[in-house]
């Protein structure tokens, strides 16, 4: 019974912390809903007159063709965002950040969320295309709207996979079609893409392969030069374990500073960390010092030192376990860290993020319980973190 009611007390906990991150998650992407009215370095000031702003959306878009234009003919590759491949909304977050810099949710479905919903006929060149294309009954593919009823997408399945253009006048578009999302403020009445931009819509996209279009046109993911950064993140750290603490068991810090770099054809980020902890549940004061590899944005890995300041021990119902002696003790960490999505702005990208690690305390004590030394060095952690790529 005791077992039955230690396993219910932290899946309760879990429940909890994963509410509080999707809440922090909504607040955050409230910040640049969709349509993209500002937040992003190309946008028109508050104070621009309405013909101002008319023509910055309008260019807006434009960019965000001309960006798909160079990904023709790129294979599909699922959790793909390099010229290498793509998935379908890798393809659209492609697009957004050559364009304009801009992080746009990261599936399908979140871009069908995160877009204004509207009819298609009032869809214009730049917005986005739902489709349902599993019984799930969820949107499950995404494709960027050229006019026209035309589109260009990365298509997993079919006689032509990859980056294709696609009509929605074909049989199968037609009966998985979901809707229609704004990206962007609606452009003037008759808003149309360039006569060069038309021509891909309409599927004529010359003589060039996609495979000479990708070694003459790098992606903006793989080219470029070294890029320093900085940044700075706080957070709480998660009690799921022990019973007689509260639910916040300490907070984490992080304060870093590193290089993204274009390595294997995407960007990967390597930056060194100082990273604060106070453990109320343990007593101690932590100071890890970590390097950091991010394969992408969204995801990366930590390992490294820990100085712990302070005796560390929990009490469990049976006895006091006890980790160092302080008043210094040396340990390792190594962890795992997660960003849903990004908001990137003028003064840096800010980000709700997640964090798993554990740090190699040992118990002292003569007697074993596996679950009360797992969780003495063990840390979940969530919260926001900003980080400022300079020029």
């Amino acid at each position: 019974m005791y077992q039955f009611m230690f396993i219910i007390s932290i899946m309760n906990r879990f429940i909890f912390i994963a509410l509080i991150f999707a809440a922090s998650g909504f607040f955050v992407s409230q910040l640049y809903a969709a349509p993209l009215e500002g937040g992003y370095p190309l946008a028109p000031k508050a104070t621009a007159s309405s013909q101002e702003k008319a023509r910055a959306y309008q260019n807006a878009r434009i960019k965000v063709i001309e960006a798909s234009k160079k990904y023709e003919g790129v294979p599909y590759r699922y959790g793909g965002m390099t010229m290498n491949g793509v998935d379908c909304s890798g393809f659209i977050d492609l697009c957004f950040k050559d364009a304009i810099g801009v992080v746009l949710p990261r599936s399908a479905l979140a871009l069908y969320t995160w877009a204004e919903r509207i009819p298609l006929d009032k869809a214009q060149p730049g917005d986005l295309v739902f489709f349902k294309t599993d019984n799930s009954g969820n949107v499950t593919h995404v494709g960027l709207y050229l006019g026209d009823r035309r589109f260009i997408h990365a298509a997993s399945a079919g006689s032509k996979t990859g980056v294709i253009y696609s009509s929605l006048n074909e049989d199968y578009y037609i009966k998985c079609f979901a809707s229609a999302g704004r990206a962007f403020p609606e452009a003037p009445s008759g808003f149309k893409v360039g006569d060069s931009l038309a021509q891909s819509a309409s599927g004529e996209s010359g003589s060039k392969t996609g495979a000479e279009k990708q070694k003459k046109q790098p992606s903006a993911s793989s080219s470029g030069s070294v890029k320093f950064l900085a940044g700075a993140a706080f957070a709480p750290m998660w009690n799921i374990y022990l019973k007689d603490e509260k639910v916040i068991r300490g907070y984490t810090s992080q304060f870093f500073g590193g290089i993204d770099a274009p390595i294997l054809g995407s960007h990967m980020i390597f930056s060194l960390a100082l990273r604060p902890e106070y453990d109320t549940a343990m007593g101690v004061f932590r100071l890890p010092i970590t390097l950091s590899w991010w394969p992408n944005e969204k995801i990366g890995i930590f390992a490294g030192p820990v100085v712990s300041f302070g005796s560390a021990s929990i009490s469990n119902e049976h006895e006091e376990r006890l980790y160092s002696k302080g008043p210094v003790s040396w340990h390792g960490t190594i962890g795992v860290t997660a960003a849903p999505f990004i908001l990137k702005t003028k003064a840096g990208e800010f980000a709700p993020y997640a964090e798993a690690s554990w740090q190699s305390y040992f118990s002292k004590n003569e007697s074993s319980d596996f679950a009360a030394d797992f969780f003495a060095g063990f840390r979940l952690s969530t919260g926001i973190k900003w980080m400022y790529r300079f020029k």
